[in-house]
């Protein structure tokens, strides 16, 4: 009876502990990691209202047809520092303030403190990650260092008058980021703007010029690698780089090698083999052992994290919407969980023996 009633009790206990962590995870972690990502919402919303405001300012419209919800963020089909084709669905997406709750999450798992130098590889054509990079960076306290290419696909930060770079003078402006940016490349095909017209170029270099920023140039992508992770590692000073969030398709950033296409979206702990010449600094930062968060695949970003495609109207953020940013399972989950049913099932095979059922 002794032996039948302490399994029992071990089994109530084990099913009270099993309850609680999975609240835990559905909570998205600690409660202070859940109040994190309530603020990075925040921050990604008071930014988009900042950006339209000073798109209003400055006289420069916003496409109600390209642009339903108004963020400020969505650009143009063509003009001279267009680089690529690129999805208007894609781009209005990406300016869903959850995206900067998510990163929350994705960066709490790398292991993401206050004051831990966070590594960003930001291509102007996604601008809405850029932003929600940020306000996740800023909710954690951590330190963003973005290298940025200026030239942009379709819809991204390609107008001329409003690219990456009057975005950033914007959002410092209003006070809501410092300038996080410590070099930047004219981006496109060789990182050198070499499938953007010679206007285009012009117009670029006249942005880089205006900041006083290094301007990383080389056109040899090994080279250009190099230079990119000595500047990651003279900005974090002593500190260790804790993680490197890749967004969209730069040369320099995911190389030239199709095994890139094999790469899951979000959050990647596998390590990658570094190959000079044709892989980019998202597998130099994880061959050194660097978590790696690689935003590209904007669908597949949707379906693995639960998020909506092309919302419309955007949604509030907050309680539910919260909640289905849980962490999802993953392999600890089901790991965790296979234990804890097979504990159960011999719990039940246990009390059988002694005669409780």
């Amino acid at each position: 009876m002794k032996n039948r009633n302490a399994l029992i009790y071990a089994v109530a206990l084990l099913s009270l502990l099993a309850w609680g962590f999975e609240r835990w995870l559905v909570r998205g972690g600690s409660g202070e990691t859940r109040s994190a990502m309530v603020r990075a919402a925040g921050f990604m919303q008071d930014a988009l209202s900042a950006l339209r405001a000073c798109r209003e300012k400055s006289g420069i419209p916003i496409d109600a047809a390209a642009d339903p919800g108004r963020t400020g963020i969505v650009g143009i089909d063509s003009s001279p520092v267009t680089t690529t084709l690129g999805s208007l669905e894609a781009k209005r997406t990406t300016a869903n303030p959850a995206w900067a709750s998510l990163l929350v999450r994705l960066l709490d798992e790398c292991g993401v403190g206050a004051e831990d130098p966070v590594a960003i590889g930001a291509s102007s054509s996604f601008p809405g990650f850029i932003v929600a990079t940020l306000s996740a960076v800023k909710a954690l306290g951590a330190r963003p260092l973005v290298i940025a290419s200026l030239g942009a696909s379709q819809w991204g930060a390609n107008r001329p008058d409003f690219g990456w770079t009057e975005m950033s003078g914007c959002l410092k402006e209003a006070g809501l980021f410092t300038d996080p940016v410590i070099a930047l490349s004219l981006g496109g095909e060789g990182d050198a703007g070499q499938d953007l017209s010679e206007e285009g170029r012009k117009i670029l270099l006249s942005k880089m010029a205006g900041t006083g920023i290094l301007r990383i140039s080389q056109s040899e992508l090994a080279r250009n690698v190099e230079a990119r992770m000595e500047a990651y590692d003279r900005a974090a000073g002593e500190k260790t780089i804790k993680a490197f969030v890749n967004i969209g398709g730069s040369w320099a950033n995911i190389g030239t090698d199709a095994s890139v296409l094999d790469l899951p979206p979000g959050l990647s702990r596998t390590r990658l083999s570094y190959r000079p010449g044709r892989n980019g600094v998202l597998q130099a930062m994880s061959a050194r052992g660097v978590p790696v968060i690689h935003l590209l695949n904007i669908r597949g970003l949707c379906r693995r994290y639960g998020l909506p495609w092309d919302p419309a109207p955007l949604p509030r953020f907050g309680g539910d919407a919260l909640d289905k940013l849980a962490r999802p399972g993953g392999a600890t989950f089901y790991i965790l969980a296979g234990a804890y049913f097979a504990l159960l099932f011999l719990a039940g095979l246990r009390l059988r023996r002694l005669g409780r059922f």
